[in-house]
């Protein structure tokens, strides 16, 4: 069953390579969305795609790529809507 979820993921995740990790994560899983910087320092986005997918991300995210400090991940489930063909990093 797919399903969408908006997420935020606080800590060191600026100017690490964060969001390249999060697109390469997404890809790699075959979910659809976005991620880009937050000016509070947060990297937030939308992440789309099969249930059990979507969780498998959002244990990656917890972990982080090895420049980053993840300190904390919020998950906010929404409906899907199937607005993404693919994975992009926003500026």
């Amino acid at each position: 069953m797919d399903t969408s979820t908006e997420f935020r993921v606080l800590g060191k995740v600026q100017g690490v390579g964060f969001r390249f990790f999060v697109s390469s994560t997404a890809q790699g899983l075959g979910l659809t969305g976005w991620v880009k910087n937050h000016s509070d320092g947060s990297v937030i986005g939308v992440a789309e795609g099969e249930y059990g997918l979507i969780v498998s991300f959002l244990k990656e995210l917890r972990v982080g790529n090895k420049w980053s400090r993840v300190e904390a991940v919020e998950n906010h489930p929404q409906r899907y809507a199937g607005d993404y063909k693919s994975f992009e990093i926003r500026h």
